[in-house]
C-alpha cells in the first residue's frame, strides 16, 4: 500500500485497522496543528454542546485529510486529480449560466414570450465558438460567453449597453431554453414551480374511460427487456445539482437532512399530507455537496459513510426523503439521490473504488464515535432477514465486535472466495469496478438485499447489491446463510440452545393484503409481489430462461403504491420477452420432433393461448427486425398496448395514491413506458370466461366529481386476463403466529408490542413496554429479541428508514 508498513491484508484485521488510524491522527496533527486540536477536543468529546455550523465546518475542514491519506493508501492520486480538474473545468457552464442565461436571457421569456434566434444570430454563435479548444459545443458556448462578460467587465463596470455579439448569443440562448433539442444541456435547465397536485404530466386517451390517464407521448421511453433502465445523470447534471444547492448547513437551515420545522420546532407537513422530517438518516447532505463541489468525491463519500454506511443501497430511485424537505419548496428542489449516487460512482470509478468504499465502512475517521472496527468480543447474535434493515445492523455490530449469523428465507449465493477471503487469506483486492459489475438482464440473481432483490425492478442497478453484499461477505464476524427461515428452520428456542446471546428480527414485510372482490382466486389473479418474486426468482426476465410464469393482455394491476408502479412496468416489459421467447422454442420443438406433435400436446385451451403468443411473438420479432434496420430501438409500447396494455387501477385519485404523495418521480417513469393509469376504479368482481379463466374485471366507479364524470356513474367492465393485486402487506409477524405466546402483539395485533430494556441493578435487565422501544416481550432468561424495519411502526415503509431503524 501507498502508506508504508501496511499491507492490503492488514485492512481486514481489527488491530492493524487500530494501528492505521494512529497513523492517520499523526499526519494529521503534524499537518495542521490549529485544525487537529479543535479536531481533537470533537473526537474526544463528540457529544459536548457545539454549534451546528461549526460542526459542519470542522468536518469539511477535516475530510480533505481523509481523502488525500485514502488517495495515498491506494495511490490513486492521478484518478482524483482527473476528477478535480474535471470538476473545475466545467466552472464555466455554471458562471455562464447564472450570469448570463438566467439574468440576460430568461428575461426575454417573461410572461410567456416567445423567442427566436435570427440566421444572423445563429452565424454570430457559431463564430464565437470557431476554433474552441473543446469539440464539446455546450462547454464551448458558456466559455464564449465567459469570455463576453469577461471583455465587457474590463470595458465598464457598469455598460450602457451590450455588445452585438452579446445580443445575439442572449437571443440565441433565449430560443433554446425550452427546446427539447437542448433538455441535455444543463446551462439551458431551470426549476419549474413546484404544484403539489400537478406533479405528473398526464394526458385523457379514451373519452369512453375518463378515469384512465397516461404520460405525454413525448415523453414515451423505448424499453427493451430487463437492462438497466435508468442509468443515472452523467457527472455535468450531477455537477450542476450540486450548484444548484445553496449549500444551506452554512446557516443551519440544511433541511434536507434536518427536517423542515415551523417556529415552534414542529416537523411541518407539505399539502401531499407527508411529513417532511429530512433524511432519516440524517445523513450531511450539504456538507458532501461542499466537497464535491471542490472536486473531492472521497472526502465527500467519506463524510456520507459516517451516517449512512450502506450508501450503495440508498440515493438514486431508493429513497426521497431529503428531496422532500429541500429548502426548495415551491420550486423543483435539488436532486439529492443522484448527488449522492454521483458520488459513489465517482469513487467506485477510481482503482480500487470497490475498495476504498469498502475500507471506509470499517475505518473512517471522520466518525468519531467508531473510527474502526473492533475484534471480536466474543458475543454473538442471529440477525434474521438480510433486507436494508438486517444488512445495515450487521455493519453496525460487526464493527462492534460483535459476532453474527445472518440468515435470510431466500437462497443467498455465495460470493467466490478469492473476492471474500476466509479465515486463513485476506480477499483479492478488486482493482476495477467492473470486475464485479454485471448488465442486469445478465447478473447472477444473489437473493441478498431483501424482496428477492431489493424492489425487485431494474430501474436501479442491482450491482449496488453484489457490493453490499460483498462488502459484509468480507467481514470474518460475520457469516450468511441463506435458505433459512426463522421460526421454521431455527426456532426461537433453537437459537438459544445454538448459544447466541441475542436475536434480531429484521424480517421485512410479511403477508400480502386480501381484498374483497367477487372471484377473487380465479385463474389469471395472482398477488404482485408473488409475480415480481417469481420473475426474479425463476430468471424469468432473461431471455433464453424456461421459466414457468404466463402473463397475457390485457392486464390489470389494483393499487396505487410503488409495488403497483414496480408491477405494471415489469409486466409491460416482460410480455415481449415471453412472446418471443415462445416463439423461438416453439420453432426448437418443431424442428427436433415435428410441429404436429407439438401442437398435439396442447389441449384446446392451451392451443388458443400459445397461438395467442406466438402472433405476438413473430410481431415482436418483425418489429425487432423493423428497428434494428432504421437504426433505432424498437417501439414495444405501441404493440403492447394495441393487445390490451398493462393498466394500474387505483380506488382513489392518483394525486391520493401512497406512490404519487411519495414518490412522484416513479409515477411519471412508469408513464414513460406506457402504462396507464386508472384513477377511482374500486374492483368488486372478476369474471371468468367458459374455462375458469379471468376475462374481465368489473369496477365500481368511486370518489369526488373530477370534472370529466359525475360522482357515483355505477359500474364498468374491463377486459382483463391478468390481474395483479398490490394492495399492501402486513408486518411480518409469522413467528408469533407459528408459535403462540412467544411476543406480545400490540393492540390491533399488527406489530410487536415495543419494549425497552432496564437496568436490575445488578449488571442485569429486564423489559418494559416503551412506545419508542425497539425489544419484544420475550425474555428468556436475560437474553433478548429486538426488531427492526418494515417489522417495526416506527420505520416500516421505505428502505431509508428501515436502515435508521438499524443505525438508532
Amino acid at each position: 500500500l501507498g502508506v508504508s508498513g501496511y499491507t492490503f491484508a492488514d485492512l481486514h484485521e481489527p488491530e492493524r485497522l487500530a494501528s492505521l488510524y494512529d497513523r492517520f491522527c499523526e499526519e494529521a496533527s503534524s499537518a495542521d496543528p490549529a485544525l487537529w486540536r479543535e479536531w481533537d477536543a470533537y473526537r474526544r468529546a463528540p457529544d459536548a454542546p457545539r454549534p451546528p455550523v461549526a460542526l459542519s465546518n470542522l468536518l469539511i475542514a477535516m475530510a480533505p485529510h481523509v481523502s488525500r491519506f485514502l488517495k495515498r493508501l491506494f495511490a490513486v492520486d492521478a484518478r482524483a486529480s482527473a476528477i478535480a480538474e474535471a470538476t473545475r473545468a466545467q466552472d464555466d457552464l455554471f458562471r455562464f449560466k447564472v450570469d448570463f442565461v438566467r439574468r440576460r436571457a430568461l428575461p426575454l421569456l417573461k410572461n410567456g414570450a416567445p423567442a427566436a434566434a435570427t440566421p444572423e444570430d445563429d452565424a454570430i454563435v457559431e463564430a464565437l465558438i470557431a476554433g474552441a479548444a473543446t469539440a464539446d459545443r455546450e462547454l464551448a458556448i458558456a466559455r464564449a460567453g465567459c469570455a463576453l462578460l469577461d471583455r465587457e467587465n474590463a470595458l465598464s463596470s457598469q455598460p450602457s449597453a451590450l455588445s452585438p455579439d452579446s445580443e445575439a448569443l442572449k437571443r440565441w440562448c433565449a430560443a433554446r431554453v425550452h427546446d427539447r433539442a437542448y433538455r441535455g444541456w444543463v446551462i439551458f435547465r431551470f426549476p419549474d414551480n413546484v404544484e403539489p397536485f400537478h406533479l405528473v404530466e398526464v394526458q385523457h386517451p379514451d373519452p369512453s374511460l375518463p378515469e384512465a390517464l397516461i404520460g405525454p407521448d413525448w415523453r414515451l421511453r423505448r424499453r427493451d427487456g430487463f437492462i438497466l433502465t435508468d442509468a443515472r445523470m452523467p457527472p455535468r447534471e450531477v455537477l450542476s445539482e450540486i450548484h444548484y444547492c445553496v449549500l444551506c448547513h452554512e446557516r443551519d437551515k440544511d433541511s434536507c437532512s434536518k427536517g423542515l420545522h415551523d417556529k415552534d420546532g414542529k416537523v411541518i407537513v407539505n399539502p401531499l399530507g407527508i411529513a417532511l422530517d429530512g433524511c432519516p438518516l440524517e445523513e450531511k447532505i450539504s456538507e458532501m455537496h461542499a466537497l464535491r463541489k471542490a472536486g473531492d468525491p472521497v472526502g465527500a463519500l467519506a463524510l456520507v459513510v459516517v451516517d449512512n454506511p450502506m450508501c450503495p443501497g440508498t440515493g438514486h430511485r431508493i429513497c426521497n426523503d431529503c428531496m422532500k424537505s429541500c429548502i426548495y419548496q415551491k420550486q423543483e428542489p435539488v436532486n439529492i439521490p443522484q448527488i449522492e449516487t454521483g458520488v459513489l460512482t465517482d469513487v467506485l470509478g477510481m482503482p480500487f473504488g470497490v475498495e476504498i468504499y469498502g475500507l471506509l465502512t470499517r475505518w473512517n475517521p471522520l466518525n468519531v464515535r467508531r473510527p474502526y472496527a473492533l475484534p471480536y468480543n466474543g458475543k454473538n447474535v442471529l440477525v434474521v432477514g438480510l433486507g436494508p434493515a438486517g444488512y445495515t445492523l450487521a455493519h453496525y455490530l460487526v464493527n462492534e465486535g460483535f459476532g453474527l449469523v445472518c440468515v435470510d428465507g431466500l437462497k443467498i449465493e455465495p460470493l467466490a472466495e478469492d473476492l471474500t477471503g476466509s479465515e486463513a487469506t485476506a480477499p483479492r483486492p478488486i482493482r476495477e469496478w467492473r470486475e464485479i459489475y454485471q448488465p442486469l438482464d445478465q447478473r447472477v440473481l444473489e437473493g441478498f438485499g431483501g424482496v428477492s432483490e431489493y424492489g425487485i425492478t431494474v430501474r436501479w442497478d442491482k450491482n449496488f447489491l453484489t457490493l453490499l453484499h460483498l462488502t459484509l461477505a468480507r467481514r470474518r464476524g460475520i457469516r450468511i446463510y441463506g435458505g433459512v427461515r426463522f421460526g421454521g428452520t431455527i426456532p426461537l428456542e433453537d437459537a438459544w440452545r445454538y448459544g447466541f446471546d441475542h436475536v434480531a428480527i429484521a424480517a421485512g414485510a410479511g403477508k400480502p393484503t386480501i381484498i374483497e372482490m367477487k372471484n377473487n382466486l380465479i385463474r389469471g389473479i395472482r398477488k404482485a409481489s408473488d409475480f415480481l418474486m417469481a420473475l426474479q426468482l425463476t430468471g424469468a426476465f432473461k431471455r433464453h430462461a424456461l421459466p414457468n410464469l404466463q402473463a397475457r393482455l390485457p392486464a390489470i394491476v389494483i393499487g396505487g403504491g410503488l409495488t403497483a408502479i414496480d408491477t405494471a412496468t415489469e409486466l409491460m416489459a416482460y410480455y415481449p420477452v415471453q412472446v418471443e421467447r415462445t416463439v423461438t422454442q416453439y420453432e426448437t420443438l418443431a424442428n427436433e420432433i415435428t410441429e404436429a406433435r407439438v401442437r398435439a400436446s396442447y389441449d384446446p385451451e392451451e392451443l388458443e393461448l400459445l397461438d395467442e403468443y406466438l402472433v405476438h411473438g413473430l410481431t415482436v420479432r418483425a418489429e425487432r427486425a423493423r428497428a434494428a434496420e432504421a437504426g433505432e430501438p424498437p417501439d414495444f409500447v405501441s404493440l403492447v398496448r394495441a393487445w390490451g396494455g398493462v393498466t394500474i387501477a387505483y380506488r382513489k385519485r392518483m394525486v391520493d395514491s401512497p406512490a404519487y404523495r411519495l414518490n412522484h418521480e416513479e409515477v411519471v417513469k412508469a408513464l414513460e413506458e406506457g402504462i396507464v393509469f386508472a384513477e377511482n376504479l374500486n374492483p368488486i368482481e372478476a369474471v371468468p370466461d367458459a374455462n375458469g379463466a379471468l376475462s374481465a374485471m368489473v369496477f365500481k366507479r368511486e370518489g369526488r366529481d373530477t370534472g370529466l364524470r359525475a360522482e357515483g356513474e355505477g359500474l364498468i367492465t374491463l377486459p382483463a386476463r391478468t390481474c395483479l393485486v398490490a394492495a399492501g402487506t402486513s408486518p411480518n409477524i409469522t413467528c408469533e403466529n407459528e408459535a403462540k405466546g412467544t411476543f406480545q402483539l400490540d393492540a390491533k395485533k399488527k406489530f410487536f408490542q415495543p419494549h425497552k430494556a432496564a437496568e436490575n441493578g445488578d449488571g442485569r435487565f429486564h423489559l418494559v413496554p416503551d412506545p419508542d422501544g425497539f425489544f419484544t416481550s420475550h425474555d428468556a432468561g436475560g437474553k433478548f429479541v429486538t426488531y427492526y424495519g418494515d417489522n417495526h411502526p416506527r420505520y416500516a415503509g421505505n428502505v431509508v428508514k428501515a436502515m435508521a431503524s438499524a443505525k438508532h
